[in-house]
């Protein structure tokens, strides 16, 4: 039995939105956990003080993987994040299956790509670059409420859709 037909509801946008609230929460308590691994791992030289804050160069991106691990792990092993099993919802492919490894690379990139903003912090101040990133990400979500089967754009874009159990 695929997961097209045990997932047939089409999954309203708030429940979404719930359920990644839900997995801010996993985030922050993963990248917590790295960060005081990095600093036990650096003996505490991992972010230095001073006239400038210095944090090391890999830190950042070993964040970001670790948190990217976590949408693949979760999408690839029953379409499911922690977030997302409360509320009973399950990301599958158009087809019904579970996303592939493209889908959910490609599902994952389209959906940080607003985060590209940020870098307009150092021109017009990290406020403007934080509420564009917002702005940006109330587009790529809300596109669902106007989409007959409540696709954002990283859903579009990857093939993907979110139903309920």
């Amino acid at each position: 039995m695929t997961h097209a037909t045990t997932s047939t509801a089409v999954c309203p946008l708030w429940r979404r939105l719930i359920a990644l609230l839900y997995d801010m929460v996993a985030i922050l308590a993963i990248v917590m956990v790295v960060g005081l691994l990095c600093q036990l791992a650096t003996q505490g030289q991992l972010i230095t003080g001073g006239a400038q804050v210095h944090i090391a160069w890999w830190y950042q991106p070993l964040q970001a993987l670790v948190v990217a691990a976590y949408f693949l792990v979760s999408w690839r092993r029953g379409g499911q994040t922690l977030g997302m099993r409360p509320w009973r919802i399950r990301l599958i492919a158009r087809n019904g299956s579970l996303l592939t490894l493209k889908q959910a690379w490609l599902r994952l990139l389209v959906a940080a790509l607003p985060l590209l903003l940020l870098l307009l912090a150092p021109r017009f101040g990290l406020r403007v670059a934080g509420w564009t990133v917002v702005a940006a990400w109330i587009v790529w979500f809300g596109v669902a409420l106007f989409d007959p089967r409540r696709r954002s754009i990283p859903d579009l874009a990857a093939g993907t859709e979110i139903r309920r159990d």
